[in-house]
C-alpha cells in the first residue's frame, strides 16, 4: 500500500439532493442561490467522470455517487446515498487507516492520493482499488463557512493492472527456480565430469 498525503471533480444536476448550508448562514437569498448553483457545478462535473467518484458531507455520509460508481460495485442509489460510507456494502472501507486519512481531510485541508484497497466486495469479487481524495472548499475564510464542508474520492479499479503483474511475477519467479535448479545440475555434472579427469591423469 502506497499513499501520498499532501496538505493544502447533467443536465439532472438540479434534481440532485443538495447538502443544506451551515447554520451559520445568514440567510441570504444570494447565498442560497449561490451554493445552490455550486452544487449544481460540483454535480455536473462528477456526472461526466469516467472514474467512479463518490462525494461525502463532514460526517462522512455519501451525498452523490456519480454511474462509474454504481456501474463499478453494482449498487444502486437507494442503498449508497444517505449512509456513511463506513457502513456501505459489507463493511469494505472501514479501515482504521482510511478513517484516518478521511478524518484529516477537512481539519487540516489536505488531501491523499494513492491509497489501496484489496477487498472481496459483494456482486464484484476479489478487486483492488486506489483511492484519491480532496477536500472541497472555499479558500476565503470570510465565506468557507457558509457553505457546507464536501469530501470527494476517486477511485481507480487496477484489478485487472494487478493480475497481469501477479502473473508476470509469478512466471519470471517459475523461470528463476527453473534456471536455479539447472544450474545446480550443472554444477554437479561439472564436479563428477572433473573428478574423472584429476583420476584419468593421476593413472
Amino acid at each position: 500500500m502506497y499513499v501520498m498525503i499532501h496538505t493544502m471533480k447533467n443536465k439532472n444536476a438540479k434534481n440532485k439532493k443538495i447538502p443544506k448550508k451551515s447554520k451559520k448562514n445568514p440567510g441570504s437569498d444570494f447565498f442560497v442561490k449561490f451554493w445552490e448553483q455550486s452544487w449544481t457545478y460540483i454535480r455536473t462535473v462528477v456526472d461526466v467522470l469516467s472514474e467512479p467518484v463518490i462525494i461525502l458531507d463532514k460526517n462522512f455520509v455519501v451525498l452523490a455517487a456519480n454511474e462509474a460508481f454504481y456501474d463499478l460495485f453494482q449498487v444502486d442509489k437507494k442503498n449508497t446515498e444517505g449512509e456513511v460510507i463506513y457502513k456501505l456494502g459489507n463493511g469494505q472501507w472501514d479501515i482504521p487507516v482510511l478513517r484516518k486519512l478521511l478524518e484529516d481531510i477537512l481539519p487540516k485541508n489536505t488531501f491523499f492520493k494513492g491509497f489501496e484497497v484489496e477487498h472481496n466486495f459483494p456482486l464484484i469479487g476479489q478487486r483492488t482499488i486506489i483511492l484519491n481524495a480532496r477536500h472541497i472548499h472555499t479558500r476565503d475564510k470570510s465565506t468557507s463557512e457558509l457553505f457546507p464542508q464536501l469530501i470527494m474520492i476517486a477511485m481507480e479499479d487496477v484489478s485487472d493492472i494487478m493480475s497481469i503483474a501477479n502473473r508476470l511475477s509469478e512466471y519470471t519467479n517459475r523461470i528463476e527456480q527453473t534456471l536455479v535448479n539447472r544450474t545446480e545440475k550443472l554444477e554437479v555434472k561439472i564436479v563428477k565430469l572433473e573428478n574423472k579427469i584429476s583420476s584419468f591423469h593421476k593413472k
